[in-house]
């Protein structure tokens, strides 16, 4: 399977059928809205309530839990422990650590953060789970934007299953040629996988050339538009839809500065 394809997963639901300009920006709206209300029940209300339902309609809920705690639960331990432990302001103290401090401030700012950065990721998910990379980037080239732009967001949301694959595909070699690296402690493991960063990083480098090379010859970021081979269905309803989201996100903001949510 190609690499820009490890995430995506087919599909005939209506979040499946949305213009992927339209996922960007409820990807924008519910992360603005998130960090624009200081409430810990706010980003879990969003995610529990927008996400986890629109992964369940699009079939993935499955898959779509399990890349987001495996992507977030590593950040969200190493959060609350900095958080609950170096917290600089004055608060309630829970539990005394040597000279540290577990402080009831410090683990509500870590939990707001945390559910905040989950409801960013867990969009962002749920874009790649039900877009195709090649409708998304003709999406974003058909809405205006810049071809340049465009494939700077395409990559940058391709980066990790790209990534992913090129190392999996390391490691089997590896292995095939006789290193061991999954018997042993943690460190044993670490030190086995130190030889697959030196060819991961080198095929990374090899790719981006390459595909500079690519996109040279078809003449990308011409200031004349070429003819789009695939055309992304998009409406005027869509198209409002969008303004609204980002409107609404930008509403929350003002109810919040006039304590709305206090």
């Amino acid at each position: 399977m190609s690499t820009t394809l490890q995430f995506y997963r087919a599909g005939d639901s209506w979040v499946h059928r949305l213009n992927p300009v339209t996922k960007l920006a409820f990807v924008a709206a519910v992360t603005i809205a998130a960090f624009g209300v200081e409430r810990l029940w706010w980003p879990a209300a969003l995610f529990l309530l927008l996400e986890v339902p629109g992964a369940v309609i699009a079939g993935v809920a499955g898959r779509f839990v399990r890349m987001v705690l495996g992507f977030f639960a590593p950040f969200l331990v190493i959060l609350f422990l900095l958080q609950g432990l170096t917290y600089p302001e004055p608060g309630t103290v829970l539990l005394h650590l040597g000279p540290l401090e577990v402080k009831t401030e410090g683990l509500v700012f870590a939990g707001t953060t945390a559910l905040r950065l989950l409801v960013m990721v867990a969009a962002f998910v749920l874009l790649l789970l039900t877009t195709h990379p090649g409708t998304l980037m003709s999406a974003m080239q058909q809405a205006g934007l810049p071809p340049k732009i465009a494939y700077v967001v395409s990559a940058t949301l391709q980066i990790i299953p790209s990534f992913q694959a090129r190392a999996n595909a390391i490691m089997q070699a590896q292995q095939a040629r006789g290193l061991e690296v999954r018997a042993g402690g943690a460190a044993a493991r670490v030190r086995r996988l130190l030889p697959l960063m030196g060819p991961l990083l080198l095929g990374a480098l090899t790719d981006v050339e390459n595909r500079s090379i690519a996109m040279e010859s078809r003449a990308f970021g011409r200031p004349v538009r070429p003819t789009a081979y695939t055309v992304v269905p998009d409406s005027a309803a869509q198209r409002a839809a969008r303004w609204a989201m980002l409107a609404l996100a930008v509403l929350v903001i003002v109810l919040n500065t006039l304590g709305v949510f206090s």
